[in-house]
């Protein structure tokens, strides 16, 4: 890479995200970034975002029509996908029973209500997370704010942090440079902060 894109984050814009809460938590830790509407844009920077709030089937179609799926998959930079963004990581959602990136073989599913829980997943949870630079210099205590209600099945071949709420889930999982959290480190305060930056370093 070179100086233009050195440690700088280019956030897909495919309509799907909530980018002003990113960008500002970006601008707090300042790092810069930039937005990435064609495959070209790629290019430009070293790291890339995938957001995403709401529906993973329909975020799927507006990324399909932005035509840079085949080029997000081919990525080797770092790549990280958050909340919608990282279930779109996965193969399947039982959310619009839809087929997404298939980066890492695993499923997105709904919560159990016979669980006794409430849906959507929203509020602060501690993760348990693994010896993974993506948490360098998080405590291990750290609280991260989620708003969900479909999760990623745990997978130990790709977890490195879990939450359990009903059953335990994958609260972020990594695939060779693809890397996933389903809570939103933007809204996340510091541990969330210092995870963008670890991010960035990548």
């Amino acid at each position: 890479m070179n100086d233009n894109t050195r440690n700088t984050i280019g956030i897909v814009n495919y309509g799907a995200g909530n980018i002003f809460s990113l960008t500002a938590a970006l601008d707090r830790q300042s790092i810069g970034y930039g937005m990435v509407n064609t495959e070209a844009d790629l290019a430009k920077y070293s790291h890339i975002i995938i957001p995403g709030v709401g529906h993973a089937g329909a975020a799927m179609q507006k990324l399909q029509q932005t035509g840079l799926v085949a080029a997000i998959k081919a990525l080797t930079k770092p790549v990280l996908g958050i909340c919608v963004g990282m279930q779109l990581l996965t193969a399947h959602s039982e959310e619009g029973n839809a087929d997404l990136l298939n980066i890492a073989p695993i499923r997105t599913k709904l919560f159990d209500k016979s669980l006794g829980i409430k849906i959507p997943h929203m509020g602060w949870n501690h993760v348990s997370f693994a010896n993974n630079l993506l948490f360098k210099h998080v405590n291990a205590d750290a609280q991260f704010y989620f708003v969900h209600s479909y999760f990623i099945e745990y997978n130990p071949i790709f977890d490195i942090a879990s939450v359990t709420y009903g059953n335990k889930f994958s609260a972020a999982i990594q695939k060779d440079n693809f890397y996933g959290v389903q809570f939103h480190p933007e809204k996340s305060g510091e541990a969330g902060e210092q995870l963008l930056k670890n991010f960035s370093m990548l």
